[in-house]
Protein backbone atom coordinates (compact mmCIF):
# COMPACT_ATOMS: atom_id res chain seq x y z
CA UNK A 1 0.00 0.00 0.00
CA UNK A 2 1.04 3.59 -0.68
CA UNK A 3 0.22 6.48 1.61
CA UNK A 4 -0.83 9.51 -0.40
CA UNK A 5 -1.81 12.51 1.71
CA UNK A 6 -3.02 10.19 4.49
CA UNK A 7 -5.04 8.02 2.10
CA UNK A 8 -4.00 4.40 1.64
CA UNK A 9 -3.72 3.41 -2.02
CA UNK A 10 -3.46 -0.20 -3.15
CA UNK A 11 -0.35 -1.17 -5.13
CA UNK A 12 -2.81 -2.65 -7.64
CA UNK A 13 -3.37 0.82 -9.11
CA UNK A 14 0.20 0.63 -10.44
CA UNK A 15 0.42 -3.12 -11.03
CA UNK A 16 -2.90 -3.86 -12.78
CA UNK A 17 -3.12 -2.88 -16.44
CA UNK A 18 -6.65 -1.87 -17.29
CA UNK A 19 -8.52 -0.03 -20.08
CA UNK A 20 -12.30 -0.37 -20.47
CA UNK A 21 -13.41 -2.11 -23.67
CA UNK A 22 -17.11 -1.20 -24.06
CA UNK A 23 -17.38 -3.04 -27.37
CA UNK A 24 -16.78 -6.29 -25.51
CA UNK A 25 -18.18 -5.75 -22.00
CA UNK A 26 -21.20 -3.64 -23.10
CA UNK A 27 -21.09 -1.65 -19.85
CA UNK A 28 -21.80 -4.70 -17.68
CA UNK A 29 -20.57 -2.91 -14.53
CA UNK A 30 -23.69 -0.69 -14.72
CA UNK A 31 -25.99 -3.69 -15.02
CA UNK A 32 -24.49 -6.54 -12.98
CA UNK A 33 -24.13 -6.72 -9.22
CA UNK A 34 -26.42 -6.57 -6.22
CA UNK A 35 -26.38 -2.86 -5.44
CA UNK A 36 -26.34 0.51 -7.16
CA UNK A 37 -23.35 2.81 -7.51
CA UNK A 38 -22.12 4.39 -4.26
CA UNK A 39 -23.19 8.02 -3.73
CA UNK A 40 -22.19 10.64 -1.20
CA UNK A 41 -24.65 13.13 0.29
CA UNK A 42 -23.46 16.00 -1.91
CA UNK A 43 -24.11 13.91 -5.03
CA UNK A 44 -27.64 13.12 -3.87
CA UNK A 45 -28.39 16.84 -3.61
CA UNK A 46 -26.87 17.46 -7.04
CA UNK A 47 -28.90 14.66 -8.61
CA UNK A 48 -32.10 15.94 -7.01
CA UNK A 49 -31.38 19.45 -8.31
CA UNK A 50 -30.56 18.37 -11.86
CA UNK A 51 -33.01 15.49 -12.29
CA UNK A 52 -35.11 17.46 -14.79
CA UNK A 53 -32.03 17.74 -17.03
CA UNK A 54 -31.39 13.98 -16.77
CA UNK A 55 -34.97 12.73 -17.27
CA UNK A 56 -35.06 13.21 -21.07
CA UNK A 57 -32.13 10.75 -21.36
CA UNK A 58 -33.57 8.08 -19.07
CA UNK A 59 -35.56 5.02 -20.16
CA UNK A 60 -39.11 4.45 -18.91
CA UNK A 61 -38.27 1.80 -16.30
CA UNK A 62 -35.43 3.84 -14.81
CA UNK A 63 -37.55 6.98 -14.73
CA UNK A 64 -40.41 5.10 -13.05
CA UNK A 65 -38.02 3.73 -10.40
CA UNK A 66 -36.55 7.17 -9.65
CA UNK A 67 -40.02 8.72 -9.45
CA UNK A 68 -41.08 5.91 -7.08
CA UNK A 69 -38.01 5.86 -4.79
CA UNK A 70 -36.04 9.05 -5.47
CA UNK A 71 -32.49 9.40 -6.79
CA UNK A 72 -30.93 7.15 -4.14
CA UNK A 73 -31.44 3.95 -2.22
CA UNK A 74 -29.50 2.16 0.54
CA UNK A 75 -27.25 -0.87 0.25
CA UNK A 76 -27.15 -3.71 2.80
CA UNK A 77 -24.80 -1.64 4.99
CA UNK A 78 -27.02 1.44 4.93
CA UNK A 79 -24.76 3.39 2.53
CA UNK A 80 -26.25 5.60 -0.21
CA UNK A 81 -26.38 4.06 -3.70
CA UNK A 82 -28.21 4.68 -6.95
CA UNK A 83 -31.55 2.83 -7.19
CA UNK A 84 -31.81 -0.33 -9.27
CA UNK A 85 -34.44 -1.42 -11.76
CA UNK A 86 -35.70 -4.94 -11.00
CA UNK A 87 -32.74 -5.41 -8.62
CA UNK A 88 -30.47 -5.39 -11.65
CA UNK A 89 -29.34 -2.36 -13.66
CA UNK A 90 -28.83 1.14 -12.31
CA UNK A 91 -31.94 3.30 -12.75
CA UNK A 92 -29.82 5.79 -14.72
CA UNK A 93 -28.73 3.20 -17.32
CA UNK A 94 -29.84 3.57 -20.90
CA UNK A 95 -29.12 1.04 -23.62
CA UNK A 96 -27.85 1.75 -27.10
CA UNK A 97 -27.41 -1.34 -29.26
CA UNK A 98 -27.20 -3.58 -26.17
CA UNK A 99 -24.51 -1.42 -24.53
CA UNK A 100 -25.23 0.32 -21.22
CA UNK A 101 -24.55 4.05 -20.97
CA UNK A 102 -25.29 6.59 -18.24
CA UNK A 103 -28.20 9.01 -18.67
CA UNK A 104 -26.50 11.40 -16.23
CA UNK A 105 -23.37 11.47 -18.38
CA UNK A 106 -25.47 11.87 -21.53
CA UNK A 107 -27.02 15.03 -20.05
CA UNK A 108 -23.55 16.25 -19.04
CA UNK A 109 -22.11 15.58 -22.53
CA UNK A 110 -25.05 17.47 -24.06
CA UNK A 111 -24.09 20.51 -21.96
CA UNK A 112 -27.28 20.42 -19.89
CA UNK A 113 -25.46 20.34 -16.54
CA UNK A 114 -22.01 20.46 -14.92
CA UNK A 115 -22.22 17.17 -12.98
CA UNK A 116 -20.67 14.39 -15.05
CA UNK A 117 -21.81 11.33 -13.07
CA UNK A 118 -21.24 9.90 -9.59
CA UNK A 119 -17.52 9.86 -8.85
CA UNK A 120 -17.76 6.17 -7.87
CA UNK A 121 -18.85 5.38 -11.44
CA UNK A 122 -16.10 7.54 -12.91
CA UNK A 123 -13.50 5.78 -10.74
CA UNK A 124 -14.64 2.22 -11.37
CA UNK A 125 -12.99 -0.37 -11.00
CA UNK A 126 -11.52 1.54 -8.08
CA UNK A 127 -13.63 1.51 -4.95
CA UNK A 128 -13.06 3.79 -1.96
CA UNK A 129 -13.67 2.67 1.59
CA UNK A 130 -13.71 5.15 4.46
CA UNK A 131 -11.40 4.36 7.37
CA UNK A 132 -11.96 6.89 10.15
CA UNK A 133 -10.67 10.13 8.59
CA UNK A 134 -8.87 8.54 5.65
CA UNK A 135 -9.80 6.79 2.42
CA UNK A 136 -8.62 3.33 1.42
CA UNK A 137 -8.37 3.27 -2.38
CA UNK A 138 -8.65 -0.28 -3.74
CA UNK A 139 -8.95 -2.05 -7.06
CA UNK A 140 -12.17 -4.09 -7.26
CA UNK A 141 -11.47 -7.17 -9.34
CA UNK A 142 -14.57 -8.48 -11.07
CA UNK A 143 -15.13 -10.99 -13.88
CA UNK A 144 -17.18 -8.53 -15.97
CA UNK A 145 -14.00 -6.46 -16.44
CA UNK A 146 -11.90 -9.30 -17.90
CA UNK A 147 -11.83 -7.60 -21.33
CA UNK A 148 -10.51 -4.40 -19.73
CA UNK A 149 -7.60 -6.39 -18.28
CA UNK A 150 -6.80 -7.86 -21.69
CA UNK A 151 -7.07 -4.42 -23.30
CA UNK A 152 -4.91 -2.83 -20.58
CA UNK A 153 -2.16 -5.42 -21.06
CA UNK A 154 -2.32 -4.98 -24.83
CA UNK A 155 -1.99 -1.19 -24.50
CA UNK A 156 0.40 -1.40 -21.50
CA UNK A 157 -1.61 1.13 -19.46
CA UNK A 158 -1.70 0.82 -15.67
CA UNK A 159 -4.93 1.45 -13.81
CA UNK A 160 -3.82 4.73 -12.21
CA UNK A 161 -3.03 6.16 -15.68
CA UNK A 162 -6.36 4.99 -17.10
CA UNK A 163 -8.13 6.62 -14.14
CA UNK A 164 -6.10 9.85 -14.12
CA UNK A 165 -9.08 12.15 -14.80
CA UNK A 166 -11.43 10.69 -12.14
CA UNK A 167 -8.61 10.42 -9.57
CA UNK A 168 -7.85 14.12 -10.11
CA UNK A 169 -11.58 14.86 -9.92
CA UNK A 170 -11.78 13.07 -6.56
CA UNK A 171 -8.52 14.11 -4.90
CA UNK A 172 -7.00 16.95 -6.95
CA UNK A 173 -4.00 17.35 -9.24
CA UNK A 174 -1.48 17.68 -6.38
CA UNK A 175 -2.64 14.37 -4.89
CA UNK A 176 -2.36 12.66 -8.29
CA UNK A 177 1.16 14.06 -8.85
CA UNK A 178 2.12 12.73 -5.42
CA UNK A 179 0.71 9.32 -6.39
CA UNK A 180 2.72 9.32 -9.65
CA UNK A 181 5.91 10.20 -7.78
CA UNK A 182 5.40 7.48 -5.21
CA UNK A 183 4.70 4.87 -7.88
CA UNK A 184 7.82 5.97 -9.79
CA UNK A 185 9.98 5.85 -6.66
CA UNK A 186 8.65 2.40 -5.72
CA UNK A 187 9.37 1.11 -9.24
CA UNK A 188 12.97 2.40 -9.00
CA UNK A 189 13.41 0.78 -5.58
CA UNK A 190 12.04 -2.52 -6.86
CA UNK A 191 14.26 -2.34 -9.95
CA UNK A 192 17.45 -1.70 -7.97
CA UNK A 193 16.53 -4.44 -5.49
CA UNK A 194 16.18 -6.94 -8.33
CA UNK A 195 19.59 -6.13 -9.89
Amino acid sequence: MLSVENNLVSDDLALVQFVCDLKKCHGACCVEGDTGAPLDEAEISILEDCLDEVKPYMNESGLAEVERTGVFDYDANGAYVTPLVNNKECAFVIFEKETAFCAIEKAYNAGRMKFQKPVSCHLYPVRIRKSRNDDVVNYHEWQVCRFALINGRRLDIPLYVFLKEPLIRKYGRKWYTNLEEQIGNKAKEDSSRNK
